[in-house]
Formats: C-alpha cells, sequence, structure tokens
C-alpha cells in the first residue's frame, strides 16, 4: 500500500494528565506525521513515539496545520489513541475457507460483521489470526524489521494439498517455507488448526501438529503453542456439505487422539505444546483438564483453559460472598448450553446464599441453526424465542460477550432494550469475569427496564 494511501490519524482521546493533554491535542484533532514521518498503523504510532524529541505535524478540529514539539522520557507514552489502529486501510483476506465465520451469516446485518480482514498488524496488536497467504515483500520486510512479534497463524494443515483445500488459495501451501522464515530471523507464532472432519483430522492432524513441534525448539520456539479448535458452522454457511459438524464421537476421538501427543510433548519439551479447545471437550462430555494442564494459558484468547480460569477464579472469589442478601432476588442467567454442565459448581456456589436464588437458561441457537452453542453466538431472536412467556424473575442476567463491544446490540442486530421489551424483564449487563456475575447478582441494579 503506498503512503499515498495514508490518511491522517484522527485522534479518539486524549488521557487526561498526559503530555498530549497538556500540550493542548483536543478530540478530533488528526496526527499527520512524528519526526517527517506517515503513520500508517498503531505500530508506526507507538515506533516512532518511542525516542525523546517529538516533531509532531497535525491538523485540528478545522483542518489547519500545526507543529508541535515534545521533549520526554524515551518510551514514555505521550497519551493519545485513536478511532482506528490502521490509517491506511485494513488488509483484505483472499481466501474462500468454506468454514469462515464471515461467509456463515445473513445478509442484511450490520456492515462491520462482513468484513473480512487478514491483517498482521490486528494479529501483532490484538493477538487475532491471520494465514499468511496475502502478504507482500513489503510486508515481510516490515514484519523482519520491525521484530513484529508473536504473530497468530491458522495453519490447520502443514500439507499443501489439505491446507489448499481448505483456503482455497494456491498460496496457501506455503505454510512450512513461510515457517522457517520466521525461524531463520528468531521469530515467533501461535497457531491454530480449526480441525474439519474429514479434511485435516485423523493423520492429517497428527502429521500437522508433529510438523509444527519440530518448530518448538530452542530458547525462543519459532512455533510458541498450537490450538487446536473445533470447526463452527451456522445453517448460513454457502455449502452444508462441504463441512460438517463435530460430532459427540468426533470430539472423545480428537481428544484421545491429541493426548498421546500431549503425553510425548511433556516429555521431549516439558510443556503440552498443543492444546485442545475447552469446546472439545463440552462437546465430548468429558471433564475438563485441571487448571495446571494449561501452563501460562497461552492460547487462552482462543478458548483454550478460558472456563477452566473462570471456574478457578470464581472459586477464589466466592469466599466473600456473603450469608444472605436482602431483599431477596430471583435472577436468570443466560448461557450457551455448551457450559451447562461446567457452570454447575457456579450455580450451586451462588445459591448458598440465602435470599439470592440464581437459574440457568442454558440455550442452544435456534438463529445459527445450533443445537450446541457458545455463549458468544448466542443473539436476542435465541434469548426472545427461548424465554418469551417465562417468569425469569426479578432479572434476565446476559454477558457482554454476547454484544458488540461498547454497545447493547446482538449478533444479530437485535438489541437489549428490545429483549427487554419482549420478555417484560429487566436485563443485567454482565462482565466477563466471576467478581462481575457475583457483583450483579449480589448488589447492581437493572441496566435496562421493560
Amino acid at each position: 500500500m503506498s503512503d499515498s494511501a495514508i490518511r491522517p490519524a484522527r485522534i479518539s482521546q486524549v488521557l487526561p494528565d498526559s503530555i498530549a493533554a497538556e500540550v493542548g491535542f483536543e478530540i478530533g484533532d488528526s496526527l499527520v506525521t512524528i519526526n517527517g514521518q506517515p503513520l500508517r498503523d498503531l505500530i508506526d504510532y507507538q515506533f516512532l513515539c518511542a525516542d525523546e524529541y517529538l516533531e509532531l505535524e497535525v491538523l485540528d478540529t478545522k483542518g489547519n496545520p500545526h507543529s508541535v514539539e515534545i521533549e520526554k522520557e524515551y518510551d514514555q507514552d505521550i497519551g493519545l489513541e485513536f478511532e482506528s489502529a490502521f490509517f491506511d486501510g485494513l488488509i483484505q483476506c483472499n481466501n474462500r475457507c468454506p468454514f469462515c465465520f464471515i461467509d456463515q451469516q445473513p445478509p442484511g446485518k450490520r456492515e462491520s460483521l462482513y468484513l473480512k480482514d487478514d491483517d498482521y498488524r490486528l494479529s501483532f496488536l490484538y493477538g487475532s489470526y491471520l494465514t499468511l497467504t496475502n502478504l507482500s515483500d513489503r510486508e515481510w520486510k516490515r514484519i523482519e524489521q520491525m521484530r513484529l512479534s508473536p504473530l497468530y497463524v491458522s495453519v490447520h494443515a502443514t500439507e499443501p494439498e489439505i491446507r489448499t483445500r481448505l483456503l482455497k488459495n494456491t498460496r496457501a501451501g506455503k505454510i512450512l517455507d513461510q515457517l522457517k522464515w520466521f525461524q531463520a530471523r528468531g521469530l515467533q507464532i501461535h497457531a491454530q488448526v480449526v480441525l474439519c472432519p474429514g479434511i485435516n483430522d485423523g493423520a492429517h492432524l497428527t502429521q500437522t501438529i508433529q510438523d509444527l513441534a519440530q518448530f518448538h525448539q530452542g530458547d525462543i520456539p519459532t512455533v510458541a503453542s498450537v490450538a487446536i479448535v473445533p470447526v463452527g458452522l451456522t445453517r448460513f454457511r454457502p455449502d452444508l456439505n462441504e463441512v460438517v459438524p463435530v460430532t459427540t464421537e468426533k470430539a472423545n476421538e480428537v481428544i484421545d487422539q491429541v493426548q498421546l501427543l500431549q503425553a510425548q510433548f511433556q516429555k521431549t519439551f516439558g510443556s503440552t505444546f498443543a492444546w485442545l479447545a475447552d469446546e472439545w471437550f463440552l462437546i465430548a462430555r468429558r471433564e475438563l483438564p485441571p487448571a495446571s494442564h494449561y501452563e501460562s494459558y497461552p492460547q487462552i484468547d482462543n478458548g483454550v483453559g478460558s472456563i477452566r480460569l473462570f471456574l478457578t477464579q470464581f472459586e477464589g472469589a466466592a469466599r466473600s460472598l456473603p450469608i444472605h442478601v436482602t431483599p431477596a432476588r430471583r435472577l436468570t442467567w443466560v448461557v450457551g448450553n455448551t457450559v451447562e454442565k461446567a457452570f454447575q459448581p457456579i450455580l450451586e456456589k451462588l445459591n448458598q446464599v440465602e435470599g439470592l436464588t440464581v437459574e440457568m437458561a442454558a440455550l442452544y441457537s435456534e438463529y445459527w441453526g445450533q443445537t450446541m452453542t457458545v455463549t458468544g453466538l448466542l443473539t436476542g431472536y435465541d434469548i426472545i424465542c427461548a424465554l418469551k412467556g417465562k417468569d425469569l424473575g426479578d432479572g434476565l442476567l446476559v454477558p457482554t460477550l454476547m454484544l458488540k463491544h461498547g454497545t447493547t446490540q446482538f449478533l444479530d442486530d437485535m438489541t437489549l432494550e428490545q429483549v427487554s421489551e419482549a420478555l417484560h424483564c429487566p436485563v443485567y449487563q454482565v462482565g466477563g469475569g466471576p467478581g462481575d456475575l457475583m457483583q450483579v447478582c449480589l448488589h447492581a441494579h437493572p441496566v435496562l427496564a421493560n
């Protein structure tokens, strides 16, 4: 992408008591250059802002140019946040994976739901996964020069023909050469394998994991970890037959297969190295591994160990639960039906508080056409269909992970307000931690009321 495509970086937040606030930056100002260098993205901003002396070219809210000089400590943040992490546009995906969630959505929803990114900068900044199929020589050089590591890479399969079939991209078969490129430069990746029954499972899965393990060597292993994730499918997928869902039998097969490899890796590396996402155990109806299994939780954002960590954290937080609450209240907690069994200890502990009754509504998604559904994919439609006409007590507990960040909007574009109105019930938002759940159950007032 050429520098001519770079837009000024529009400021969305000036942190209080920061250098930027002291200088007089305002929300809506735009940053054009730092020390004469245009900014492609947040990475450039962070890199260039590390210097002790900065000369900033700025456009104010009226479009008038200004020059600002700043002297500061090396690596000291100046206190600006921006509307977007990218000032030159998002790098789009050029694959046609049959399991891509973007392509498994119905038409007519908000535009952002159809944005197919495959951007190494999102990977470096936020841990999102990319495939490495669309990088120009310039981008590869930038990764090397700026030491953008670790990146998070969707491998899926190391055999060229299998990976090409999955991504429907002739460049997909170069993955082992690309891993050697990272290895030669001392750069790291975390890998994921989305397992599609009948395509990259069985012997292909073993081959993939063993190939990746060859790069787990030295003080800075090229492949730091691997997550194996079951494919997620909806009724809106373009080809209903190309990829099939994971069954209970398949989940048990994969768990047994990978656990054998994990035992080998423990002997070789002293680490599990390749982890199974929590969903495998939920689908297989098996107990989750203990907390000690997950080591430092390197793949927690990929659903590896997140439920076990939540349970462990709740166990600690629950020690502060009161003996009773007043006034008495009865609440309904909405979750995906995959976690119904796993979350029973939480339910039992909450209901030991005198005056507090929490009932679980473990739902599947009729909207997506799934019989087993993770909590984050439940929609407003699903909640209304399952709970309309039922006595939900004094309020409905809705985890915020169902909602678009910073909004009350579900994946189907319905809102909490609409759910509250349809169910004639107050709605409570519940944050991501066990402390948030306890706080809402014990103290919070409903954020919405019918």
